[in-house]
């Protein structure tokens, strides 16, 4: 099919076979009145192909409506699903929208005596089944919705559907990503090429807190052994006998008691050698008297 859009903006080979890898083609067995024009085909299984050539198209348009409004605090982000917690939490940190990752509160648009109170001019959903209450709300006090649809999702408020997979944690995060480098883009933070963004797509990918907990474990245990290898000083073991005493070598201990023998044995070396004076004790008794030799 050929692209609308101009040339600078149309989706790169490398750009169309991450969202196939990521399985953002594969919808559902079911298929919404409204979303027919964004079906390819059906597969012999029921399943339902979305067309990648008006998904790239829709992101950009998304873009460029998100990128013209100048204040981008007045957007709100919002994903109920587990899936796009981390989605929508990191496509706010990166181009300065607010996000609303988990249950929305009702009367968040409409009752300002809510402490979760906004007048966003613009909201983005993940699934507008999950969303419908976000949706609804924004009706009421005419707020554009753009929301990423799967064959299946009713389409009633929404103004810019972008078709996708939204049942995927992979297919959620890579379109999240591509949105959000868009933006940017088109506002000029980031430049239009390959490695002009250095956030990569895993960030948006969301994670079982049971995996991240264990992984953290694995990690700090891993790093404790590291340090306490560093640290302790070698010692040889008690069954090592690498330390011993080479064959023909002379132990220092040994070596000292023959020092010691030598400096008592006098210039003959011979303990066997009799003492100065006589070596008779009774011929030669104690010079003082009254000591009990005599």
């Amino acid at each position: 099919m050929a692209s609308k859009l101009p040339s600078c903006l149309s989706a790169t080979e490398e750009e169309i076979q991450l969202m196939l890898a990521a399985q953002c083609h594969i919808g559902t067995k079911n298929c919404d009145k409204q979303m027919e024009p964004y079906v390819w085909k059906r597969r012999a299984d029921g399943i339902h192909v979305l067309n990648i050539g008006k998904t790239w198209e829709k992101l950009v348009f998304a873009a460029r409506i998100i990128a013209a409004i100048e204040n981008p605090n007045d957007i709100c982000v919002i994903s109920a699903r587990p899936y796009g917690h981390r989605a929508v939490l990191k496509f706010a940190a990166n181009t300065g929208a607010q996000a609303i990752a988990g249950r929305f509160t009702p009367g968040s648009f409409t009752n300002y005596i809510t402490r979760s109170f906004k007048e966003p001019r613009l909201i983005i959903v993940t699934d507008p089944r999950v969303d419908h209450q976000a949706i609804r709300e924004a009706s009421y006090v005419n707020i554009p919705v753009i929301a990423f649809c799967d064959t299946d999702a009713p389409l009633k408020f929404v103004d810019v559907a972008i078709p996708t997979n939204n049942k995927s944690k992979h297919s959620i995060g890579l379109v999240w990503w591509m949105l959000a480098r868009e933006v940017l883009r088109l506002r000029g933070t980031i430049p239009r090429t390959s490695d002009g963004w250095n956030v990569m797509v895993d960030m948006f990918f969301y994670r079982d807190p049971e995996e991240v907990e264990k992984q953290q474990q694995e990690e700090a245990a891993a790093k404790a052994a590291l340090v306490a290898t560093e640290e302790a000083p070698a010692q040889p073991s008690e069954w090592d006998v690498g330390g011993g005493q080479a064959a023909g070598a002379i132990n220092p201990a040994e070596a000292m008691n023959l020092d010691w023998a030598a400096d008592g044995a006098g210039a003959t070396g011979d303990w066997a050698a009799e003492p100065a004076g006589t070596g008779n004790w009774a011929a030669d008794p104690p010079a003082a008297a009254g000591s009990g030799w005599d």
